[in-house]
């Protein structure tokens, strides 16, 4: 496979199973490296995403390689499914974390088996699900005077700020990346327009790829790190979807923006306009710091939020405190995101623009629930298809210690709108119940826009980097209009 970098064409290197390297070239400061199987590689000519990697590698201060995550595709600046490390002296983009800041994954177990549902209660619990949680773009906070006044500690202390006013528990910080705060937050880096669209939208959705699911533990494949995580076979669990709504959507447009002239003012030779950016230690790239560390933690309490509002549900469904039907946090983790972190011995400034965090025993960044067995890596499948929870392992290193987000797109939404029918769409649900009449409005979504799960959590399982723990099968889904 060749890819065309100016007047060089370059050609991917296979160093093993499920591994190739892109080799400096051109403007490129260091390699690339993406992880695929022979199933998923074909894929990589479909659209510019090596071609991103390739840019992302020509910025001043990267480190050696820029990676690539098995359901890479491409995106605005880094594709999504990148991962881009930064020294000190680095430049820190806007594009390279994405426009949905801290969008990310959040795993709820309870004591319920789901099989004790059936279809018509499952039907009830997503319609009172549905009573508590707005959904769909644009839609704003049933809680909406709280969320006004919660919205400025939120930003600056995340999810202790919901914590504190009763929507949550102390020990749900434990299971919760960065414990729900990354330090650095200012909301004085925040224009007017984006203050504005987030403190109205605590606890909502949105729409897009985000979701509420019901899913069943199909299987529980690593029996003692299950068992730690509060995860058997047969058990009902939710996995929520979402990020930092229009709040961090109106910060990346800005930033992406402003930052372009940005890095002219310091003589950096941008390769596209999508990794608009600043010198990390520079004014302008300590404001985009503040202002997305702000976005960070509005979309940890998001998620939080919704999750008191889910037991609420439950408790109003089943008539008794969620407590006692043992609903609680798993983990909690983000995809874009940029943030200081050591690897190798050295103190980074780490990009993952769709890709997971995950950590292996024993290290030091784990919370103290999963200190040695490494903290959950929540892997969502397509809407119909399985998702996953995994751990990493030490040999994870070799990628900054980041694993995939999800599937990974191979349709544009529009190609998806206009090429599945719905005879297709309700076969690829199979029984999965959603809660649309229309198709139309979800069929964007529909597994046949989406990579093979399987196939992309197998490429880094095969190389050893992650274990599988459990494998959770979808009951129904809650999805937004866009």
């Amino acid at each position: 496979m060749a890819l065309l970098l100016g007047v060089r064409t370059v050609e991917l290197i296979r160093e093993g199973l499920n591994r190739y390297r892109l080799p400096r070239r051109g403007k490129m400061r260091v390699d690339a490296v993406v992880y695929v199987n022979e199933f998923l590689k074909p894929l990589l000519r479909e659209d510019k995403s090596l071609e991103q990697l390739a840019h992302a590698a020509m910025l001043p201060g990267v480190v050696n390689p820029v990676v690539g995550m098995p359901d890479i595709h491409e995106g605005f600046g880094l594709p999504i499914g990148g991962v881009m490390a930064m020294e000190q002296d680095g430049v820190i983009s806007a594009g390279a974390v994405g426009m949905d800041i801290n969008c990310g994954v959040r795993l709820l177990r309870t004591d319920l088996r789901a099989w004790d549902l059936g279809t018509d209660r499952l039907r009830d619990l997503m319609a009172a699900v549905e009573e508590y949680v707005p959904t769909g773009v644009g839609r704003k906070s049933k809680r909406r005077d709280l969320s006004r006044r919660l919205f400025e500690q939120v930003v600056h202390a995340g999810v202790r700020s919901a914590v504190e006013a009763g929507l949550g528990r102390d020990t749900d910080l434990q299971y919760i990346e960065e414990g729900g705060c990354l330090e650095g937050a200012d909301l004085h880096a925040v224009s007017r327009e984006a203050y504005e669209r987030g403190a109205v939208q605590l606890g909502t959705l949105g729409g897009g790829n985000h979701f509420i699911e019901f899913q069943e533990v199909a299987e529980v494949l690593d029996a003692a790190v299950g068992a730690r995580m509060g995860l058997f076979a047969g058990q009902l669990v939710v996995m929520i979807h979402t990020g930092s709504r229009g709040f961090g959507h109106q910060i990346c447009t800005d930033y992406s923006k402003s930052l372009l002239p940005v890095a002219r003012k310091y003589g950096i030779d941008l390769p596209s306009k999508g990794l608009a950016c600043a010198p990390i230690d520079s004014p302008e790239g300590r404001r985009y710091f503040q202002a997305m560390a702000c976005a960070v933690n509005y979309a940890f309490t998001n998620r939080q939020i919704i999750s008191h509002d889910i037991g609420l549900a439950f408790g109003a469904l089943f008539k008794t405190d969620p407590e006692k039907l043992g609903l609680r946090v798993v983990y909690d983790v983000a995809h874009n995101i940029a943030k200081w972190e050591r690897h190798h011995g050295r103190r980074l400034l780490v990009h993952r623009k769709g890709a997971t965090r995950a950590l292996p025993p024993g290290h030091e960044g784990n919370p103290e629930p999963y200190r040695d067995t490494g903290h959950p890596a929540l892997i969502p499948g397509s809407m119909g298809t399985a998702s996953y929870v995994l751990v990493a392992t030490p040999a994870a290193a070799e990628t900054y210690f980041s694993v995939n987000h999800g599937a990974g797109r191979i349709l544009s939404r529009s190609a998806a709108v206009r090429t599945i029918t719905r005879e297709q769409f309700e076969h690829s649900m199979g029984s999965v119940i959603y809660n649309t009449r229309n198709f139309k409005e979800i069929v964007d979504e529909a597994p046949q826009a989406y990579k093979d799960i399987d196939q992309v959590v197998d490429t880094l399982t095969a190389i050893g980097l992650t274990r599988k723990v459990a494998r959770l099968r979808p009951l129904g889904v809650i999805k937004g209009k866009d």
